[in-house]
């Protein structure tokens, strides 16, 4: 099973990955995941997109393609993935295309998360607060600043990928 996850930033696409991935025995593909590693192993493409991510601003196309194209070559995709919130632009969604057609994939649904916007930043911001209870280390993007600027992005470009 091949799927997308689509929807804004806190919509739950990562929660509602898990459980797919529980029950189909599946990889997540998180591009958010994807680029936090990379960060942290300080790669080219982690260096380059650290500071973007920090702004709340999206990594450029190129970056995320190539680093969503490297995964899909890895052998634990060939049963299937579930894409999570990629492709974010409409050129994301063409190079997507170009690379599975590449590699001869076909996906199996796009699933689209629709959740109130007034909640979501709240939604970040208790996530926030969680995981720092629990001791575990709050991603710098889960502001309520980062937040307002990541849906004002989602609604700019990623609303027309959607329709």
């Amino acid at each position: 099973m091949r799927l997308i996850l689509l929807g804004p930033p806190g919509a739950g696409k990562g929660t509602q990955a898990e459980r797919i991935v529980a029950s189909f025995g599946i990889p997540q593909l998180s591009t958010g995941d994807l680029l936090r590693e990379a960060v942290e192993l300080s790669t080219k493409t982690g260096l380059h997109a650290k500071e973007i991510m920090q702004r709340g601003d999206l990594v450029p196309d190129e970056l995320v393609v190539a680093v969503v194209a490297d995964r899909l070559d890895q052998v634990d995709v060939a049963n299937g993935f579930v894409l999570d919130g990629f492709p974010r632009t409409l050129a994301q969604a063409e190079a997507l295309d170009k690379e599975l057609y590449q590699r001869s994939l076909r996906l199996d649904a796009v699933l689209e998360l629709k959740v109130d916007e007034s909640v979501l930043v709240d939604r970040v911001k208790t996530r926030a607060e969680q995981m720092a209870a629990r001791g575990e280390p709050v991603r710098s993007d889960d502001t309520p600043e980062v937040c307002e600027r990541r849906l004002d992005v989602y609604r700019a470009q990623t609303r027309p990928v959607i329709e």
